[in-house]
């Protein structure tokens, strides 16, 4: 997609950024991602109102195919796998053994094949782990990025413009609701905390119904074809940018850019869609179990709303949010917003207050208590 008119490579607009393919993907033929295609705040309206097609093709894949994959990824990870059925999706976590987030990946099961799609940057470490554990396991993870790519319909409409590729029905997201501290063992199912539905694509991977939109991932080979049957159903494309400013409005946390080495995953509200509380053991269980059962975890993800005063330029990740002169947290995505200006997703202190007056740099900054 990167060769359609008015795109502007990611990488051409911040060279460190990390919405870029990974160096081994790079060499395998694996091309840059649109930041945006000329205009950026119209992309984003047509993302919130309607539906757009966005290249998100630098995400690493993992294919884990093999008899023993689905209970294999069980022990490892934060999921209720077992409870995964063919043409499903859902997500996982990979734990330090301190409970601290190392991976995380969205999950889909076609009935033969496991596959993990991940942060670009993130694949080898992902995979390395993976290797690292399979012992005598019948299974056997690769990273299939080169031959897969991951594009997004974002927006309300994104289920009706999947009909052009002669999908129907996808069922919304099935959450379940995160139980109170000390619940009862067994109150909750034995099956992934969200579920999401999938099927198979006509011509080659699958569609999954998530959160923002539906997922696509297309073998490499027919991405052309597929982008031209939805632009040509009148689909428009949407740059990283527009998707990243959807994302950040709703709180959607991204690992690697959202968190640090001391995330746990309370933290971002990641317990709900990606950790099973009554799963058995996993590395970092404990730091799980004890969080939850305390009810507080150590800080919080918020959405934050910047004035915008001193600068129009949203400060780099990583930022320190400051109160009163000391720093009570750091900033993670920040972005221009079509309709809410400069907003930034950060993570602060569970103490800060929700009408703390807090500063980035020079700006003020308010929390969105909503």
């Amino acid at each position: 997609m990167i060769d359609i008119a008015g795109a502007v490579a990611a990488e051409a607009i911040d060279e460190e950024t990390r919405d870029q393919p990974e160096p081994a993907h790079r060499a395998a033929g694996v091309g840059p991602v649109a930041a945006h295609y000329g205009d950026p705040m119209r992309e984003q309206r047509t993302l919130a109102t309607g539906v757009g097609l966005v290249d998100r093709s630098h995400r690493g894949v993992v294919a884990v195919p093999g008899e023993e994959r689905i209970s294999w990824l069980h022990t490892l990870t934060s999921q209720h796998l077992a409870g995964l059925r063919p043409w499903q999706g859902t997500e996982l976590l990979v734990l330090s053994p301190h409970g601290h987030v190392e991976q995380h990946a969205m999950v889909t099961e076609d009935g033969e094949t496991t596959w993990l799609d991940t942060e670009p940057g993130m694949t080898g470490g992902l995979l390395s782990y993976l290797e690292k554990m399979r012992f005598f396991s019948k299974v056997d993870p690769r990273d299939v990025t080169a031959e897969h790519a991951l594009l997004s319909l974002v927006g309300p409409d994104a289920a009706g413009a999947l009909e052009t590729l002669g999908v129907t029905g996808l069922a919304a997201p099935d959450l379940v609701a995160v139980p109170g501290p000390k619940f009862r063992s067994g109150e909750l199912p034995p099956r992934p905390g969200v579920v999401y539905d999938v099927k198979p694509l006509p011509g080659g991977g699958w569609a999954r119904r998530v959160a923002l939109g539906v997922d696509l991932l297309v073998p490499r080979e027919a991405m052309v074809r597929v982008v031209d049957e939805l632009r040509g159903a009148g689909v428009p494309v949407a740059g990283l940018w527009a998707y990243e400013a959807i994302r950040v409005a709703a709180r959607r946390a991204r690992i690697g850019v959202d968190s640090d080495h001391r995330t746990i995953p309370a933290e971002l509200d990641l317990v709900g869609p990606a950790v099973h509380l009554d799963k058995g053991c996993y590395r970092g269980q404990e730091t799980v179990a004890r969080v939850h059962n305390l009810g507080r975890p150590p800080r919080r993800l918020v959405l934050l709303h910047l004035d915008g005063v001193a600068t129009d330029q949203p400060p780099a990740a990583g930022t320190p949010v400051t109160l009163d002169g000391r720093t009570v947290g750091f900033v993670g995505t920040a972005v221009h917003h079509h309709e809410l200006g400069q907003i930034a997703l950060a993570v602060v202190k569970r103490n800060v207050a929700d009408d703390a007056r807090l500063m980035i740099g020079e700006s003020a900054a308010a929390i969105d208590p909503a």
